[in-house]
């Protein structure tokens, strides 16, 4: 009786790995630009990400289209929260406007809300780390027209590097932020 507990024991000790479990940071580039907006108030919304952006492990093309992970290679925030909360502070950079993730933290409401929907996030077989789909800004108070508009963005990454990965999305979402500060608010 006192094998089997013993035997499940080294079963687990067994499948741990002697690979450390490395998670790579999405930094936000230094950016001193100011973009005027029409509104004083932007609450960005949680965006949506195709299920393997959403995923913990950061994924890779392969040369012949097909995704690829490691389990030791993570992402160091949960990848939805991130490009939101990178959205939203790379929004606040660029313009004078109070920027928020949702929910909406202030007593007055949002005078624009901006929603993302992402068809690709990627890095790609080529070394070009790509973010495409289509973007919204509502204006609750009916002040401007809603806007929506498509987005492709590509921005290279050193190969083999999640780091580099990383810095290539941190750098693909801020020129998001600035195409809907410019086109969209």
């Amino acid at each position: 009786m006192k094998l089997v507990p013993f035997a499940v024991v080294l079963i687990a000790l067994g499948a741990c790995s002697t690979d450390p479990t490395l998670r790579y940071p999405v930094p936000a580039p230094a950016s001193t630009e100011k973009i005027g907006i029409s509104v004083g108030s932007v609450e960005v919304r949680d965006v949506n990400l195709p299920l393997y952006a959403e995923l913990e492990t950061i994924s890779l093309e392969g040369a012949g289209g097909e995704l690829t992970t490691d389990k030791n290679m993570l992402w160091a925030d949960d990848p939805v929260r991130a490009v939101t909360q990178g959205l939203a502070d790379a929004l606040s950079g660029l313009t004078r406007a109070q920027v928020a993730a949702e929910p909406w933290p202030l007593s007055d409401s949002p005078a624009a809300r901006v929603e993302v929907r992402f068809s690709r996030a990627l890095a790609g077989a080529d070394a070009q780390y790509r973010m495409s789909g289509q973007y919204f800004v509502a204006f609750p108070d009916g002040a401007r027209r809603d806007v929506a508009r498509r987005f492709d963005i590509a921005v290279p990454f050193a190969v083999a590097s999640p780091a580099g990965v990383a810095a290539a999305q941190g750098q693909a979402i801020a020129e998001l932020a600035r195409k809907i500060a410019r086109d969209g608010l």
